[in-house]
């Protein structure tokens, strides 16, 4: 062929997948991504798997913890925003959380990008984002998943889901298993909505107030389109740094709040007694509760409300818990049924 002439699209390309360009997006992923490698990871991004050769050292029975999640829609905000690099770190930070609160470390991450057609400037974010986070929490992004699927998805739209697997040894597993009546529940602060109740906020803000992405209202310091992309706190660095024995048990407050998280730690015979007037309820959710009129119930049940991880400790130890983790003493174990009683 004549240098001059251009090549001819391909077929597959013609029907919306672009394999080269794919190619082109994905490559020099791995001198991006060694920032997060140990020497635990082997080979490199771009084989059929990732390679990881962990060292239990140390550990008299090391388990395994795996957890997979996503970002819900909150990516519609980044795709209205044009912002990506937040809900990468978002996707990292919610799957630590959730084997955190079991006691266990990161050890790998892996993700997986669903597109009709990939956009390198927004891959470029995503991977920025992923490496971020991961580098801060110590775990390694070993491999992932691109994939181009045209008719699934709206211009300019894609999803995201991730997968960690981290390990705690047996013995220091934290499951709520010694929880009693007169222990103590300390709570600590979210940033924002984290990663969930947005079709909600997105309902009450958009639709019902009419609001804009870059409205300011007065009882928040940054446009509305900011505070919904504030980034999913990574809560496992300070519990980890958390003395031997002091926790009881952790709940990660996601979807379902307070009213359905706790409850997947309480032993059958407890129930957890929440004081919503213990902390300050944050303008966000206080804006939400207004605007749309939701029930104070309902909104403990989709929000965080400000507390992003709920830690149970024995009452004798909780000035300790208090001091070491700067949270707020929202409740306390009482007998039950293995529910929560919000009393307002």
């Amino acid at each position: 062929m004549n240098k001059n002439q251009k090549s001819p699209i391909k077929a597959y390309a013609r029907a919306g997948v672009d394999v080269d360009l794919g190619n082109r997006v994905k490559s020099g992923i791995h001198d991006k991504v060694k920032v997060t490698h140990g020497p635990e990871v082997l080979g490199k991004i771009g084989g059929f798997g990732g390679l990881f050769r962990p060292n239990f050292d140390g550990m008299a029975d090391p388990v395994l913890v795996s957890s997979v999640d996503g970002v819900g829609t909150k990516l519609k905000i980044a795709f209205a925003v044009n912002r990506h690099d937040t809900v990468a770190q978002d996707l990292v930070n919610h799957c630590v959380n959730d084997i955190a609160v079991i006691g266990a470390r990161p050890l790998f991450f892996l993700d997986y990008i669903g597109a009709g057609k990939l956009d390198p400037v927004v891959f470029k974010q995503l991977l920025a984002g992923f490496t971020k986070a991961c580098k801060a929490a110590g775990c390694a992004l070993i491999g992932g998943e691109t994939a181009q699927m045209p008719g699934m998805y709206s211009a300019g739209e894609y999803d995201l889901a991730g997968t960690i697997v981290g390990v705690v040894d047996r013995p220091k597993l934290l499951d709520g298993s010694t929880i009693r009546p007169g222990d103590v529940i300390v709570g600590l602060a979210s940033d924002g909505l984290h990663t969930n109740g947005y079709s909600l906020a997105r309902e009450i803000l958009f639709k019902k107030m009419r609001l804009k992405l870059d409205s300011r209202v007065e009882s928040l310091r940054r446009p509305i389109g900011e505070e919904l992309l504030r980034v999913h706190k990574n809560y496992q660095p300070l519990l980890a740094s958390l003395p031997e024995g002091l926790l009881k048990g952790a709940a990660h407050i996601t979807g379902g709040g307070l009213i359905d998280n706790l409850p997947r730690i309480l032993p059958a015979n407890c129930n957890a007694e929440i004081d919503p007037r213990s902390w300050s309820i944050p303008p966000l959710f206080q804006l939400l509760e207004r605007g749309g009129k939701v029930d104070r119930t309902e909104m403990f049940q989709v929000f965080n409300m400000g507390i992003g991880m709920a830690l149970v400790v024995a009452a004798d130890r909780a000035r300790e818990l208090l001091k070491l983790t700067r949270g707020k003493r929202i409740g306390e174990i009482v007998a039950g049924k293995g529910e929560v009683e919000i009393r307002f």
